[in-house]
């Protein structure tokens, strides 16, 4: 019979009672237990180590102590061989070695122990000799050689011997070249007498408060305008004296932002100029090969020069800038047989050509491409574009004027001429206040643009009639205070009215004197400084207004 399951085998007592279960609380306590003691032995790892570096700490110190005990010979071999951390002050390296920053008062005893270490670190390092570059490139001590004898730089050579410069000569020749057009040095690229103005500026400001709060008065006053009656205008050579025109001069015209004038003809060249009123040296000419110029026109940004031809369907375009020469043959969708008269947007963006049978081309200025074909009534003589370069006036043959908007191309408006039985010219102020109309008849007409935008017929506010053959020239001052009228069919038939009075100056021209002869084009300087008058002896006259130089 077999023992059951819970019998005791071979004498061995039977299991005994079960362990009651651990509780929760307990577990608890344990665990807390073992936390203190790892938190214990954290602390007594951080004491310990808190006591090796201030052992350490304690340790550098007497070394800084000896170090500052010790000759300068030696500290100079110490700083040579171990480098520059020994010649740090005395502040920053206890601040290293304790930790926290040290207080102001601190630190500025350490900054004057400091000047010492200094001298010394400065005697070691000029010791040193310095090294010698490890190669030489024999390519960067060599210059360039620049091509005198190329085209486009041909102008800048003095002499034959100059057909080789190096590139910094040339840099020095295109720097005087800049200067003698610009007349000198502009005021932004003079570095020191910027420097000087601001120094000035910055002493004289307080002065100057000083002095406007010490006094009392009046410190507004107005302004004196160009006075009626006498113009002081003093005459100056020729504008073109270095090189005077073969032939007929037919175009004058001032640079838009610099002192240079140009100058055209049918001796087939153009010339810059720099406008001093003294020597007016030439600054380049260009010839244009069977190409007799009939107009010629700066761009409104001034780095183009436009020419156009007696009896040429193509046009020149001249880019100052690149020194280029770009012919242009022939315009598509133009049927016209020549290309003469033309004018150009004071914003630069349009071109405006004079067709035939009334035909008005509007021109991309940038592409030189057609954007649009205006018709007028009859044949178109004469054009000119507002100073906002939104509006163009144009004068037929008819004697009628038609304003057009540029940008939708359409007439806003049309009005006669009074007493106009043929249109020669037509001129509108800067201001975009006076439009002036000049017919075969010698009389030119000046209207207000609010009459000639409402009324058909509209009555001129000033009626010139000093001109006794037709009036071929009519031109505004940037200031709107003078418009000058001219005549090419008589010896000189030029006149200058005062706009604020409507009268003529009565000096102008200088009686018993014959100097003008035929005038072919008038401009005045972009400050009214200066005015020319191309004639047919191929001069262009040029006179200084004195109260402008006062």
């Amino acid at each position: 019979m077999r023992p059951g399951p819970g019998a005791a085998r071979g004498g061995e007592a039977g299991p005994g009672p079960l362990k009651p279960p651990v509780s929760k609380t307990q577990m608890d306590g344990s665990r807390r237990k073992k936390k203190m003691a790892k938190q214990l032995q954290r602390l007594a790892e951080e004491e310990e180590a808190a006591a090796l570096e201030a052992e350490e700490a304690e340790r550098r110190g007497r070394h800084l102590q000896a170090l500052s005990g010790a000759t300068g010979a030696e500290r100079e071999l110490e700083e040579l061989l171990f480098g520059d951390c020994l010649a740090v002050e005395e502040g920053e390296l206890l601040q290293r070695l304790a930790g926290p920053p040290r207080h102001a008062a601190e630190e500025g005893g350490s900054l004057l122990r400091d000047s010492s270490d200094s001298e010394v670190e400065n005697e070691a390092k000029s010791t040193f000799v310095a090294k010698a570059p490890a190669w030489v490139d024999e390519d960067d001590e060599a210059e360039e050689k620049i091509d005198m004898t190329h085209r486009y730089r041909r102008d800048l050579m003095k002499s034959d011997a100059e057909k080789i410069l190096t590139k910094k000569k040339l840099k020095i020749r295109l720097e005087e070249q800049f200067q003698r057009a610009m007349g000198g040095v502009p005021a932004w690229a003079d570095r020191e007498n910027r420097k000087k103005s601001k120094r000035t500026r910055s002493d004289s400001g307080s002065d100057d408060d000083d002095d406007l709060l010490c006094r009392t008065g009046n410190f507004i006053s107005t302004s004196e305008s160009l006075p009626r009656g006498i113009l002081e205008m003093k005459s100056c050579l020729p504008a073109n004296q270095e090189r005077l025109a073969e032939g007929k001069l037919s175009t004058v015209q001032f640079h838009p932002s610099a002192q240079v004038v140009m100058t055209a003809g049918r001796d087939r060249s153009v010339s810059l100029f720099q406008v001093d009123g003294i020597r007016n040296p030439k600054i380049q000419s260009i010839y244009l090969e069977s190409f007799p110029i009939y107009k010629a026109r700066f761009s409104a940004d001034g780095e183009q020069v436009i020419a156009t031809g007696t009896h040429h369907k193509m046009f020149y375009v001249y880019d100052m800038m690149g020194g280029s020469i770009i012919p242009v043959h022939q315009v598509r969708g133009m049927e016209d047989k020549f290309v003469k008269n033309f004018e150009v947007s004071p914003d630069g963006s349009f071109m405006l050509l004079t067709g035939t049978s009334g035909y008005l081309h509007l021109l991309s200025m940038k592409t030189k491409e057609l954007i649009s074909t205006m018709k007028v009534n009859g044949r178109s003589t004469a054009s000119a574009f507002t100073s906002d370069s939104s509006k163009v006036y144009s004068y037929s043959k008819e004697g009628e004027v038609f304003i057009w908007d540029v940008r939708s191309r359409k007439c806003l408006h049309k009005f006669e001429d009074e007493g106009s039985l043929e249109g020669k010219c037509i001129a509108v102020s800067k201001n975009n206040q006076y439009v002036a109309c000049g017919s075969v008849s010698g009389v030119v007409n000046l209207y207000t643009t609010d009459a000639c935008l409402k009324e058909n017929n509209p009555k001129p506010v000033k009626a010139i009639m000093n001109l006794v053959t037709s009036a071929t020239s009519v031109t505004f001052n940037p200031t709107t205070e003078i418009l000058a009228v001219a005549s090419n069919e008589a010896d000189e038939a030029v006149k200058l009215m005062h706009i604020p009075s409507y009268t003529v100056f009565s000096n102008f021209p200088v009686f018993r004197r014959k100097q003008i002869y035929l005038t072919q084009s008038m401009d005045f300087s972009p400050r009214s400084g200066f005015f020319s008058i191309a004639n047919n002896k191929g001069k262009a006259l040029l006179y200084r207004r004195e109260l402008l130089e006062q």
